[in-house]
């Protein structure tokens, strides 16, 4: 598979476990890996941000085959999701500062093909977003209302 806005091949990321079931050696109850969950998303960290924690700091090497739900999922039943997804907000994140970065360098050619491409996944996202109706369907992407939303 091709790289979208690069002129190599590559292979894509990590791979998931081929087994569905949860490995012997995994300790942790259900209930507690959601108390986790919970837990972490009120002080503050992302949906990856967890997983990344339960991985490292309790073993938990998916959680899906623990408790049977998404990360997202367990959020959403607690009413505690983002309103916008992850990746949309952190590829606004990324747009806001590389205009930031313009205004101050106006002759940095680079960065203004970048902004492009990055400007081109948020509306392929959004676009995606608001056919799976996790977006408002009248939603649109503006520089100046990721400004907003990121800050």
């Amino acid at each position: 598979m091709a790289r979208m806005h690069a002129r190599r091949k590559g292979k894509s990321g990590s791979n998931k476990p081929s087994t569905k079931e949860v490995p012997k050696w995994v300790k942790i109850k259900p209930k507690k890996v959601e108390e986790l969950i919970i837990n972490y998303k009120k002080k503050g960290l992302s949906t990856s941000q967890i997983g990344i924690k339960l991985r490292d700091s309790h073993g938990v090497p998916n959680t899906k085959t623990i408790t049977g739900k998404k990360i997202n999922k367990i959020l959403t039943e607690k009413e505690l999701s983002p309103k916008f997804p992850e990746d949309l907000m952190n590829l606004m994140k990324k747009a806001v500062k590389l205009h930031k970065h313009l205004k101050e360098n106006t002759h940095d050619i680079h960065n203004k093909r970048s902004i492009q491409l990055i400007e081109s996944k948020i509306h392929r996202l959004v676009k995606y977003y608001r056919k799976t109706n996790k977006l408002p369907e009248k939603w649109t992407y503006s520089y100046e209302r990721a400004k907003l939303l990121v800050e």
